[in-house]
């Protein structure tokens, strides 16, 4: 899970299930193993709202809340009625922080987001083989978050992949500064996914280009198991 500011992140999921097939997905993994006797799951992962959800209630604790850690809200096939649902509550929660991801961060300019939200996009790299995932290609998500004004963004770096060739750390470094995040998530693949990775002499060289404009919260590092 997440940790921000050395606090661990909260989770709240009002919508679950994701369509992308990524095959390092954990939240899949999760819902299809030791969670699918919950009714949540009783349809595995496919994408759902859950009513109840909405009702929850959120104190002032200082460390944020992470909406659908198990789905994305912005895909392609979630309907828009429910986002709106989901922002009306994050939205009545003002004092509250809350972190949104998506690999499809093209969507955020549907919508108005308000003011206690972190906007972020998983970005596993300049390139990813499209039999690893089905979500919009890396650099269709740079240049959305490049292009969204909203005031706070994030980088989800994870589980890095290597480059497309010709890329290298720099490249993935250039294309973060456009982003302009408050901070960038980095770690290697921890579910034994069989990635292709980049070495950790490159993954080093990334974080530190990297921390010459954002803060940097490594996660995941060791030597590259399949690079």
């Amino acid at each position: 899970m997440f940790q921000e500011g050395g606090k661990r992140v909260r989770t709240w999921s009002p919508v679950t299930g994701c369509l992308y097939q990524c095959i390092y997905c954990y939240s899949r993994r999760l819902a299809e193993g030791r969670l699918r006797h919950l009714p949540r799951y009783r349809n595995g992962f496919k994408p759902q709202l859950i009513e109840a959800e909405l009702s929850k209630r959120f104190d002032k604790s200082s460390s944020p809340v992470f909406v659908s850690s198990m789905g994305d809200l912005f895909g392609e096939w979630v309907p828009a009625s429910w986002i709106e649902k989901v922002l009306a509550v994050v939205r009545s929660w003002s004092q509250t922080q809350f972190m949104l991801l998506t690999k499809n961060p093209g969507r955020y300019q549907e919508f108005n987001l308000p003011p206690n939200v972190i906007a972020g996009a998983t970005m596993e790299s300049t390139y990813v083989e499209p039999e690893i995932s089905k979500a919009p290609k890396c650099w269709e998500r740079y240049i959305a978050m490049a292009q969204l004004r909203h005031p706070r963004k994030f980088v989800s770096i994870e589980p890095i992949m290597d480059f497309n060739s010709g890329d290298g750390p720099e490249s993935l470094a250039g294309w973060l500064r456009d982003i302009g995040p408050e901070f960038v998530y980095l770690g290697y693949d921890n579910w034994g996914a069989s990635l292709p990775e980049p070495s950790l002499d490159k993954v080093k060289a990334l974080i530190e280009a990297l921390r010459a404009f954002t803060e940097v919260r490594v996660k995941t590092l060791r030597e590259a198991i399949n690079g």
